[in-house]
């Protein structure tokens, strides 16, 4: 059953991967980096500071920040312990696929960490901004769902490794909304 989900997964990779044209190599590179997401996380920072003042702002970002690190430190936990290859290192694919950038990154690539960072912070913030940006979750998750799908599209994760890592971005963007609306009721400031 599980040699039959891998192979699967590997034929859905390589059919997804290879959708791709040099046309969108380039914007799909950009939405991959990280740093091109520093614009919104200004403005998601702006919009928290509005709804919530300076104190819960600054309680945010190290409740983000600590949210970030657990999602990375996880994300390694689950490379180094599963060892699954990246499809660049895959042999029975590596000849097959278009790897968009000029390298793809560890051996190891089970989970996304990029899926799981963006669906965490994409959660959070759908959960503390929705109640006075009607339409923020539907933009936070669109941008996190077109993050998980870049890494496919560049060559350097499977489709699994970006559902578990969407899994896992889910559930911990939910439990650290839970944890920080419980800190503020626990110690207000």
């Amino acid at each position: 059953m599980l040699e039959e989900l891998i192979k699967l997964d590997k034929t859905l990779f390589l059919c997804l991967n290879n959708l791709g044209t040099p046309t969108w190599d380039f914007f799909w590179l950009t939405v991959t980096n990280k740093l091109s997401s520093i614009p919104l996380y200004v403005v998601l920072l702006f919009l928290s500071y509005r709804q919530l003042g300076l104190k819960k702002t600054f309680f945010l970002l190290v409740t983000v920040g600590i949210m970030i690190g657990v999602t990375d430190q996880l994300a390694n936990f689950f490379k180094y312990g599963v060892q699954r290859l990246r499809p660049c290192h895959d042999s029975e694919v590596n000849t097959f696929l278009r790897l968009v950038k000029s390298y793809c990154g560890g051996k190891y690539g089970y989970f996304s960490a990029h899926a799981a960072n963006s669906f965490a912070v994409a959660t959070f913030f759908t959960n503390l901004l929705t109640s006075k940006y009607k339409y923020i979750g539907t933009f936070l998750l669109f941008w996190a769902a077109m993050v998980a799908y870049s890494r496919v599209y560049i060559g350097v994760h499977f489709p699994l490794d970006i559902i578990t890592g969407t899994g896992i971005g889910l559930f911990l963007g939910w439990l650290f909304t839970k944890l920080y609306i419980f800190a503020l009721q626990k110690f207000p400031i």
